[in-house]
């Protein structure tokens, strides 16, 4: 392990590695795992990833656990990306388009590479009870990660989450509680029972390691485009752990000198009745108040608000970026059009990444010649009352 701390993401306030750490102890935002990278950059290179299996465990060196025993996989990772022209063709640019298809996870999502990271953790720190809130897939892969581990799997989801996300969650053994309100009304619930009931909260962002595994799709966009970063990745946003993980892959990468520091544009892409971090870039904020009477039958997108808003804003500033609001039913739409030029059923999160790039073209913020890559999160099968 190539860990030297844990470091709050706002104040900078260094934490012990290797113990049980939630958000900083001094400002309550999330803490962030920092490596030794030249040690890591001895055995993690370039050429050594030539030979290494095809799951994101093949960075191991910059991921956090320390003894492999305690590595609970599926084999997560190494999604592909596909080329799709004849998408492209629809659009009024000739771009190179992709689409990176994290619903070929375990679980159908990207939330199994956070979940693999985090239970992994939990289980080398001697976790044996997990909870969580979810609007869906992470409680999907939760329940998944510790049925696996052997632990105890506590969930609260809305209770109209998508039918398809209970029932795997039930399943697969976790405990399942459905309330009726939001992902934040869940958040609270945990917060509130979850040192009487001795559960470790795995929420987004309010331990360390999800955020680990989730940048891996940075490691393995980079990997997989030949070591040339994209010039546009649109991004589906709700908690924006995998936007944050990304842009934390990029600059572990340039530390390393795999790459340069030319960075792709951030676009955070979320419904329009469900747009916190939309309204906090478009006022010039670096936090994102709570977006009141949150609704969007994209459920990934249904977080009112996220504990890292002002890493997204950092990371879309940055990099140039922005933030786009669609409708519901433009990214309803989305899906079958996606569906049908390049057989990907896509969730209607990473379908709302397509009317997004359109409006991104009519501002003059994609042109012709761009490398643009969509990532859909997850599959269509878990949404079919969205389609009903």
């Amino acid at each position: 392990m190539n860990v030297t701390h844990l470091e709050c993401a706002l104040c900078g306030l260094r934490h012990e590695a290797g113990v049980l750490q939630n958000l900083c102890i001094t400002c309550g935002k999330p803490l962030l795992v920092r490596y030794d990278l030249d040690t890591a950059s001895e055995t993690l290179t370039k050429e050594s990833l030539k030979t290494r299996d095809a799951d994101l465990w093949r960075y191991r060196e910059v991921l956090p656990v320390a003894n492999p025993d305690n590595i609970v996989s599926l084999g997560e990772g190494w999604t592909p990306v596909f080329k799709t022209d004849r998408l492209a063709a629809s659009l009024p640019v000739k771009i190179d388009l992709f689409i990176k298809d994290e619903g070929q996870n375990p679980t159908q999502s990207f939330k199994a590479r956070g979940m693999t990271a985090a239970i992994s953790m939990a289980n080398e720190l001697g976790v044996r009870k997990v909870a969580a809130p979810s609007a869906g897939n992470a409680a999907g892969a939760l329940a998944a990660y510790a049925a696996k581990a052997g632990m105890e799997a506590y969930i609260f989801m809305p209770s109209d989450t998508p039918r398809a996300n209970i029932v795997e969650c039930q399943q697969t053994g976790a405990h399942v509680t459905l309330v009726d309100g939001l992902i934040t009304d869940c958040g609270k619930i945990v917060g509130e029972r979850k040192e009487a009931e001795g559960w470790f909260d795995v929420s987004t962002l309010k331990e360390p390691y999800r955020v680990e595994g989730k940048k891996t799709m940075g490691y393995e966009l980079a990997e997989q485009f030949d070591w040339q970063l994209p010039d546009v990745i649109l991004y589906p946003t709700g908690g924006g752990t995998g936007l944050i993980g990304m842009w934390k892959a990029f600059d572990e990468m340039e530390r390393m000198g795999w790459i340069g520091s030319k960075r792709p544009k951030m676009v955070t892409v979320q419904s329009e009745t469900c747009a916190p971090i939309v309204r906090a870039f478009e006022a010039g904020e670096r936090f994102a108040d709570e977006f009141e009477n949150a609704a969007t039958v994209a459920s990934g997108l249904r977080v009112p608000k996220a504990i890292g808003d002002f890493l997204i804003l950092d990371a879309i500033r940055a990099s140039n970026g922005t933030a786009i609001s669609v409708t519901d039913a433009e990214l309803v739409s989305a899906v079958g059009e996606i569906g049908a030029a390049t057989g990907i059923f896509t969730a209607p999160e990473g379908a709302a990444c397509l009317p997004a790039l359109r409006k991104l073209i009519d501002q003059g913020l994609v042109n012709d010649g761009d490398k643009v890559v969509i990532f859909n999160t997850g599959s269509g099968v878990k949404y079919l009352e969205a389609f009903s």
